[in-house]
Order: structure tokens, then sequence, then C-alpha cells
């Protein structure tokens, strides 16, 4: 009884030192001098582009990896093919790279001084500094998290249901909708709710990539970090808090699913 009573108050004491105290201080400073200087920090111009932007790149991100996921865990699944273990472990590369080395990678492959710079200028392109380059790196880090939701789920609910489907006649596209789709439904949300969260709360590979260009280039993220550097304390953790209320949001959508998957 002691034993339990001492475990509890361990992590209880864990929870309110590392993610409660945090919180309150973030949301402390950020009203500090009142809901108005608060609310103010968001009507700022270089805010709402980084909003914008952050929401572009996750608008973007998100679906492309929904689609990705679900093909490379439907394939890897349910299908047996030569190189499944290779697409199984690239899956899982952005969990072994740092956020800083992928961005460092595109920088070498699209920026000014790689190979592919001469051309892209010609033709007047940009992707490293602009927009097309802070997707790409949204979408690297955040590819695995749909398909790593529903590769196990699939795994395990095996595939004697698909292949009953196709022996009564259903198309490969019926078995998808009809059979397999509703069974992951929730993995699914599951997955795209991490992704989601995942790509707004980005920071290393965007930081990369981006150019810190204000108004233009700078995402949530980084812009807390200009506000930060400049001193500009309270629109700093005004902007951290809208990030702090989407990882509380993520956690009761995740909460949500989680229930639901396992009633």
């Amino acid at each position: 009884m002691i034993r339990r009573l001492f475990l509890i108050g361990a992590a209880l004491a864990f929870l309110v030192l590392f993610l409660f105290v945090p919180l309150a201080a973030i949301f402390a400073e950020a009203f500090r001098r009142g809901a108005g200087a608060y609310f103010a920090s968001f009507r700022d111009p270089d805010a709402l582009s980084a909003i914008r932007l952050t929401l572009l790149a996750a608008a973007i991100a998100v679906p492309l990896n929904l689609v990705f996921g679900v093909a490379a865990a439907w394939a890897i699944a349910k299908f047996d093919f030569a190189g499944k273990s290779l697409l199984t472990s690239l899956i899982d590369l952005p969990f072994a790279v740092s956020p800083v080395v992928s961005g460092l990678i595109y920088v070498l492959l699209f920026g000014a001084q790689s190979w592919l710079g001469p051309w892209l200028s010609a033709h007047h392109i940009k992707i490293i500094f602009a927009v097309p380059g802070i997707v790409l790196a949204t979408l690297f880090v955040t590819f695995p998290f749909v398909a790593r939701e529903l590769i196990p789920l699939m795994q395990s609910q095996g595939r004697d249901e698909e292949i009953a489907a196709v022996s009564l006649g259903a198309s490969g596209w019926q078995t998808f909708l009809r059979v397999t789709l509703p069974n992951v439904k929730w993995g699914l949300l599951y997955g795209v709710i991490l992704c989601n969260a995942r790509a707004m709360g980005e920071f290393g590979a965007v930081s990369v990539v981006s150019g810190h260009i204000r108004g233009e280039t700078t995402t949530l993220p980084l812009h807390v970090e200009i506000l930060y550097n400049e001193y500009n304390f309270v629109a700093a953790f005004a902007v951290a808090s809208l990030l702090a209320l989407l990882a509380l949001v993520t956690l009761g959508l995740k909460s949500f699913v989680e229930w639901r998957m396992n009633p």
C-alpha cells in the first residue's frame, strides 16, 4: 500500500513539475499585462502571417500524409511484395533522423549552391527560404505518423475479411472502402491528429529551410523564437499559449480516440 501511494505521488509530482507548472507559467506570462495585450499580440501582421503559414503547411502536409499513410499501411499489412521490409524501414526514417539534419538535406538539394540550384534559379523556382521548402520539411517530419498507427492495427486484423469480400465478388476498391477503411477509422483519425499536431509545432526542420524571413517564412514556433529573442516576452508567450492550447486539444482528442478504439 505504501509503495503504491509512493509511486502515485511520484508520478503526480512529475506531472506537476514538468507539465502543469510550465503550462501555468506560459499562460501567466502571456496574460501578465492583461487580456488587451494578450489579444493584441495576435493582431500583429507578422503573427497573422505566421498563423496563416502554419495552417497552410498543415493543410498541405496532413492530407498528403493521410493518402500516403493509408496506401503504405494497406500495402504492408495486407500484401506480400519485394521490398516490403525496406519500405517499412523508410517510413521510420524521420524518427531516426534529426529534424535539423532533414532540413539541411533539403538545403543541399534545392539551395542556391546545390546541383539543382542553377536550374531552379533559371526557371524562377524558389524552394529554400520560401513556402515550398517549409511544406517539404513539414511533410518529411510528419509522414510516418498515419502509417505507423495503421500498420499494426491492420496487421492485427488479418486478411480474412478482405479475402472473404473478394471471394464474394467485391473489387479491390470496394473491399478497401467497405471492409478495410471502416475497421481502421479510429486508428486513422488518431494518426491524423498526431500528424497535424507535429505539422503545426515543428521547429527544427522548418527553421533550417525557412530563412526566418519575418512575415513571409516564419511559422508559429519560429515567430515565438523571434519575439523571445527580441525580449518581447508577453507577445512570445501569448503566441506560445496558442501552441499550448493546440497541444491540450490534441491530448483531449487523442484520449477520446483511444477510448473509442478500446471501449
